[in-house]
Order: structure tokens, then sequence, then C-alpha cells
């Protein structure tokens, strides 16, 4: 078969065309529920609510079958080479290391606080009395938690005591993120989990230092290939190589001219 009948008969071929308008109704839904001038009935909230979260799980199941399909390697809109530089040049990872250095003693000292302090893997007292200072609703101004939804998932772990483990899960994940990005180890999935408990604790209404880390998180995690490169995934990445590319990751270093794969 030629290439064009292998397009032809590719994923994309029925996933591209179902992707727009899925994607549309999800546009859609979005606009209705949050818009303040249109305002649908209050009996249908519930139902545009799944139509969105329906739409959107569709568009990625549809977007995720055209990730072999030839075209989908084209580059459309080609990027600023400052930003190329930043997120794929190997010697980029000097601008990240001092981020590094920055995001991976946040964590490993909050982690570090919390497995040798009290109140946090000696039952979760202090995890508790931050959930229930999150989920309660002041008499006046405005609550902590801004989204339902989070308040009904953290008063979920509340009624079913859940304080003496997941202290210990947060303990430990603060502390393995640190390690991972202070080390250059695996620094996209350490940065990916950061990210998770960065926005989880703005969305309890936490600020601190989360919108800075947040920030950093977001870049070292878009750099991953490059982010730890002064350090162990000099040597990780090229050996382990990523799911999407069994032979491993090829690394190019600037002014070698050579190029390595697993």
């Amino acid at each position: 078969m030629d290439t064009a009948g292998r397009v032809a008969a590719s994923p994309m071929g029925f996933a591209r065309p179902l992707a727009a308008p899925a994607a549309a109704l999800a546009a859609a839904a979005l606009f209705l529920l949050y818009d303040p001038w249109v305002v649908p009935p209050e009996g249908a909230r519930p139902a545009l609510t799944v139509v969105l979260w329906a739409a959107a799980v569709v568009v990625m199941a549809l977007l995720f079958t055209e990730r072999s399909d030839p075209r989908a390697q084209t580059v459309e809109v080609e990027g600023p080479a400052f930003s190329r530089y930043l997120f794929g040049n190997t010697r980029a990872g000097l601008f990240w290391l001092p981020i590094r250095i920055f995001v991976g003693f946040e964590w490993l000292l909050a982690g570090w606080e919390k497995l040798s302090g009290n109140g946090w893997t000696d039952g979760g007292a202090s995890l508790l009395g931050y959930w229930r200072s999150a989920v309660a609703i002041p008499q006046t101004g405005h609550p902590a938690i801004t989204f339902e939804w989070y308040r009904s998932f953290l008063q979920m772990l509340i009624d079913n005591h859940a304080q003496g483990w997941f202290g210990w899960v947060v303990a430990l994940g603060e502390t393995a993120v640190g390690l991972g990005i202070l080390l250059g180890a695996l620094v996209g999935i350490a940065a990916f989990f950061g990210l998770t408990m960065n926005m989880s604790y703005m969305l309890a209404g936490s600020s601190s230092t989360n919108p800075v880390l947040f920030a950093f998180t977001v870049g070292l995690m878009l750099a991953w290939r490059v982010s730890g490169h002064y350090g162990l995934d000099r040597w990780l990445l090229p050996r382990l190589g990523v799911p999407w590319h069994r032979q491993g990751v090829a690394v190019v270093t600037p002014g070698e001219g050579a190029v390595s794969k697993a």
C-alpha cells in the first residue's frame, strides 16, 4: 500500500472530523455553564456538566488516536527560536539548573519537615486540621475553596478518616519530588507530581509559595528533555527511553555534533 493509502486508512481519517464537533459541543456546554448573561435553567446545569466532561473525554480520546499518523508529525505553527532552544537544547539545562535547585529544595524541605515533625506521619492531625479549615464555609466573606467538587472530595477524605495514611502520601510525595528535581532524575515526572500537589494546595485555598512553584514547575515539565541534563537525566533518559520511543531518547550535544540513542 502506498503512502496515500496508508494515510487514508490511518486513525486520523475518522478522528479529525469527529474531534471538531465534540470540541464544539464541550465549548458550548462550558459557555452555558459560565456565561453570566445567558443563564440556563438550574435543573439543566448537571446535564450540561455531564455533556462537558463526556465531550472532553471524547476529544482527548480522538486526538490520542492521531498520535501515530504521519500528518500528526507536521509542525503547522513554528515556535520562536528561543522557545525551541529553551525546551529542546541541552545547553539550556544551565538555565533550568538554578530553578531546579530552588524548586527542589522547597519540596525537599517541606517533605522533610512533615516526616520529622508532628501531625503528618503520626496520625495526620495537622492534615486533618488543614482539611477542616479548607472545607469550612464562613458566615461572611468567601470560603477558601471555590469549586464545590473539590470541597466534596476533601469532605469525603475527612469522613473516611483518611488523614492517617494520606499524611504519609503527602510527606513522602513532597520528599520524592524534591529529590527528583534537585538531582535531575526524571525531572519531567517529578515536576508533574509537584504540579499536581501545587494545584491541590491552591484548590484548597492555600497560596504561600505555591503560585511561584507552580510557574517554575510548569517550565521544568515542559523542558523535561533538557531541564535535568546537568543531573542524572543526562544518563537516565538515553538509557531508559520513553514509552513512545522504545529505542530511547535521542540526545544531541551541542558542539560535539553527535547524536546518541540508547
